[in-house]
């Protein structure tokens, strides 16, 4: 993970000036993410947070949740930019919450730089803090397989829905809804809501 921190910590700037605002985001993304948190219950992270925007976005609808990212110039920016919300640097793979403490874990495009043979671990944490029925909301870039492409920052990975779903659901997770998205000029995207399910 720290090849992954390195490599946002040096386009930080440039990140926070071309995607760090709620507001450069797309609607429908917009949309998605502020009705996911409306049927959180309790306290959520952001796991992988950025630049903090979608915190700041969800905690303005009344969500209770904190930030955690690799980047500490994006924790550092988050801190400033919103100073009343709480924000930490952690890693998918180790949040910092207790056992099945969590209604919610909003993960958006941040476990596309896990590999396949990586994945498993983040998805074992998620499902560790969140508690039954917690909700999980994972963006991505999706496509026929799974396979790496060069992203801007640092290599990512394209996943089938249905082989996102599957490891969702061999890590403690049913899916509750998936949503695509296609553009001209723009990579496909997709989105999956998971529910904890009891063990």
């Amino acid at each position: 993970m720290n090849d992954i921190a390195g490599a946002y910590s040096a386009r930080a700037a440039e990140y926070i000036e071309l995607l760090g605002t709620v507001e450069l985001m797309h609607p429908s993304d917009r949309e998605l993410i502020g009705t996911w948190g409306d049927r959180v219950v309790g306290e959520a992270i952001d796991a992988g947070c950025g630049p903090g925007h979608w915190t700041n976005f969800l905690a303005g609808r009344g969500l209770d949740i904190r930030g955690v990212d690799l980047t500490l110039a994006f924790v550092e920016h988050a801190r400033r930019a919103y100073p009343r919300l709480r924000f930490a640097t952690g890693s998918l793979e180790a949040l910092g919450a207790s056992d099945g403490s969590l209604g919610g874990v909003l993960a958006w495009y941040s476990l596309i730089h896990h590999a396949p043979d990586a994945i498993g671990p983040a998805l074992d944490e998620i499902a560790r803090v969140l508690r039954p029925a917690g909700l999980l909301l994972v963006g991505f870039f999706t496509g026929a397989a799974v396979e790496p492409f060069d992203h801007a920052v640092v290599t990512a990975y394209r996943w089938p829905v249905a082989e996102l779903t599957e490891r969702l659901r061999a890590s403690g997770f049913e899916t509750v809804e998936t949503h695509t998205r296609t553009g001209t000029g723009y990579r496909p995207h997709a989105a999956i809501i998971a529910r904890r399910v009891k063990v």
